[in-house]
């Protein structure tokens, strides 16, 4: 299992310390990064080959894994275009999405603990989607709408019409087997193609799964994570939230062997 994460962009919503942005994957917390989180949370469930796709400010990312000597190293794409939207950075990291097995394809500004993270990965193999029910109404949530155990919508906007049972909000984890990664792949280059560079990457996988409701080559089954502590930090009252909310609630973390 290979695990990708988006760490590309510029962040512009959050301003950091001393005034300057740096990339939101370099936050602290009890002072450890969200990336040194990651990783080892990943290594924990047994995921070490890891690729980050990165763009704004990369140079301070590489200095961090210097840091922290990781090994192995994740490898780096870069996306020099990291102010159009996040579509185009997995288009960067494609080699990674069609290397073959099942593809974690994961934002990387979200604090979160292994309850969040073991059910995503648990099993052989899958398209799966994390769906926390407990979530804040509002124009920012990406929401996911499930009816008989289906997924069938994933956006920030829901058509009034859809019928669904169950609604939440996606934690931005998503897991592909091969087969769908390689077609995930097809569809962001599509993208790219058509000159939708400038979309969120949500929107090519909203696509993969309302395929996969006229075939079931690439059905996508759902984890609910409700109750898991997790937050994804795109504003400055997310940090407070996190460190305040959050925090507290993890689980310690596993400690590392290099």
């Amino acid at each position: 299992m290979r695990a990708i994460i988006l760490a590309a962009g510029l962040g512009s919503r959050l301003l950091q310390t001393e005034d300057r942005l740096s990339p939101k994957c370099l936050l602290r917390f009890e002072g450890m990064t969200l990336l040194e989180r990651h990783l080892r949370l990943l290594r924990a469930q047994g995921v070490e080959d890891i690729v980050l796709g990165l763009g704004f400010e990369y140079q301070q990312v590489e200095a961090e894994l210097d840091r922290m000597n990781w090994t192995p190293r994740p490898a780096i794409t870069i996306n020099s275009q990291y102010t159009l939207g996040s579509v185009l950075t997995v288009h960067t990291v494609a080699d990674a999405l069609t290397a073959g097995g099942d593809v974690l394809l994961m934002d990387a500004d979200v604090l979160y603990d292994e309850r969040v993270l073991a059910p995503l990965v648990a099993g052989a193999s899958a398209n799966r989607l994390l769906i926390d029910r407990a979530f804040e109404e509002g124009d920012e949530p990406v929401k996911l709408c499930v009816r008989d155990g289906v997924p069938v919508e994933l956006r920030k906007q829901v058509a009034a019409n859809l019928a669904f049972d169950t609604i939440g909000e996606s934690v931005g984890f998503f897991r592909l087997t091969e087969s769908a990664a390689r077609r995930f792949a097809d569809i962001v280059a599509g993208y790219i193609d058509s000159g939708r560079a400038n979309l969120p990457h949500e929107e090519a996988v909203r696509d993969l799964l309302l395929e996969q409701l006229q075939t079931p080559t690439h059905a996508f089954d759902v984890a609910d994570v409700t109750g898991a502590p997790w937050i994804e930090i795109d504003f400055p009252n997310d940090v407070v939230r996190a460190a305040d909310e959050v925090l507290p609630q993890l689980e310690p973390l596993p400690l590392v062997t290099q």
